[in-house]
């Protein structure tokens, strides 16, 4: 193990004892052993929390820019040095392949921590509108609730623009990952954050997470995760009428239209749904070929697949529940009818929480399969008449997170693009940009993350009329 668990709550800019006894298992989902236990957080940890974090506001809303930017930039400093760390961390408790883990779950964070340091330093503040002088001020304190599938990532996503604005932040990550965000509480500290301005409590989100998104110390609850959850977020904070920005699931379209460069255009579809196991939120989990093409597809995503295999380039999922859901998509959608190409229901493994890559052809837009988030490394294959099909069987779900179009020419999919309802779409394979808003439509959720459009959900506006 890379990083020694934390029996306490990090608060007020240390290290103590939770309020209860009660503690929660840290468990390696490709061997299923315990590796470490961290505390299970209670109203009253969050309670001390919230109070450490509104005790430091004032002074840290008053930090001048350069020197919120020095210490956010001290923080990425520090996430870069231990790199390693944090790799080998989210390895053991996510299961991540060891490439993956360096790449994307250590790497993305430190560009992102990266960019608000220097948006800290260069954000203009204040602006003029005829007589009146619009001033930018923080919100006050957030309550920020990450999901387990990019630990790091959602807590820097949420962390460093929150810090940016000038707020000060009560982090509850997700409990099946929780020593990823105990490692990032060690970086802010060593970075020399004032006490009070990043506070950590782990905890169960029914217990710890319902208690900071209705707690009267915070103003703002930025979410990440399910729907469902998002829902009950929402509600609570729309009760207290406080601000919430939620980054909910997707169900992403990737849209192949004739004259695309097919074998490409599958090649990437396949493997952006096979990274990180199928966990990502933005994930292109619905192909839609045109009728011509749709067998060739087939076959090329048959043999694209194959590359994947599970303990190598595709690690496990999180837990035994998310496991159990994601089998019983693949055997509800070969119940609805769908044909499976590739992979199953069937487990690859005795021992971890593998599921095998699977790949479903004949999927029509009423299945299941089409139209809930699987969160597995679980791909559909739709086929469509024409653009106008394609269109409306892009857009026929509740989700509207992201999004890709592939044509022949980059004005073709972009004219495409915009008519989808989806927050982000990617033309051609364009790469993932972390200065562009992240975010949904409809229930993908409220609010964008990343970039100027991240920083300015922590801020509201004060008018001032001369």
């Amino acid at each position: 193990m890379a990083t020694q668990a934390h029996d306490g709550m990090y608060i007020g800019g240390e290290w103590r004892p939770a309020a209860g006894q009660d503690t929660i298992p840290v468990v390696n989902p490709a061997d299923e052993q315990v590796i470490a236990h961290v505390p299970a957080g209670t109203a009253a940890d969050v309670d001390a929390a919230v109070r450490a974090a509104r005790a430091a506001l004032p002074g840290w809303a008053a930090t001048p820019q350069a020197e919120r930017a020095a210490l956010i930039g001290a923080v990425r400093d520090g996430l870069a040095a231990r790199k390693d760390d944090i790799a080998a961390t989210v390895t053991a408790e996510l299961g991540a392949p060891p490439a993956l883990a360096e790449a994307v779950h250590a790497g993305l964070p430190i560009v992102v921590a990266g960019s608000y340091a220097e948006l800290a330093a260069t954000y203009s503040f204040e602006e003029k509108i005829g007589n009146s002088t619009v001033r930018s001020e923080p919100v006050g304190v957030v309550g920020a609730i990450t999901p387990w599938n990019y630990p790091l990532h959602q807590i820097v996503a949420k962390v460093a623009p929150a810090l940016a604005a000038g707020c000060t932040v009560v982090l509850k990550p997700a409990e099946d990952t929780p020593l990823t965000a105990q490692l990032f509480a060690e970086v802010a500290h060593e970075a020399g954050l004032p006490a009070g301005v990043f506070n950590l409590v782990t905890g169960l989100g029914p217990v710890a997470g319902q208690a900071l998104a209705g707690h009267e110390g915070v103003d703002l609850v930025s979410f990440t995760g399910s729907t469902a959850v998002g829902r009950q977020i929402g509600a609570t904070a729309g009760a207290a009428v406080k601000r919430v920005a939620l980054e909910l699931g997707g169900k992403s379209a990737n849209v192949i239209l004739p004259g695309a460069d097919l074998a490409r255009a599958v090649g990437v579809g396949v493997a952006n749904v096979m990274s990180n196991s199928g966990q990502t939120c933005s994930a292109w989990t619905r192909m839609l070929v045109h009728t011509d093409s749709y067998d060739e597809a087939v076959s090329l995503a048959a043999d694209a697949v194959a590359k994947y295999a599970p303990g190598e380039r595709v690690g496990p999922l999180v837990n035994a529940k998310q496991r159990e859901r994601v089998r019983g998509y693949i055997t509800k959608g070969i119940e609805e009818g769908a044909r499976v190409v590739a992979g199953g229901p069937e487990a690859p493994f005795a021992t971890g929480y593998y599921v095998a890559p699977t790949v479903f052809a004949d999927v029509t837009p009423e299945m299941t399969i089409a139209q809930e988030e699987i969160f597995g490394p679980v791909l559909s294959i739709l086929r469509y008449e024409d653009e106008a099909d394609a269109l409306r069987i892009a857009n026929g779900t509740v989700y509207g997170l992201a999004g890709a179009v592939w044509a022949a020419d980059p004005e073709t999919a972009a004219a495409f693009a915009r008519s989808m309802d989806a927050g982000q779409v990617d033309i051609n394979g364009g790469r993932f940009n972390p200065l562009a808003p992240f975010g949904g439509y409809k229930q993908s959720g409220v609010g964008r993350e990343l970039g100027t459009h991240g920083l300015s959900e922590y801020l509201h506006t004060k008018s001032l009329q001369f």
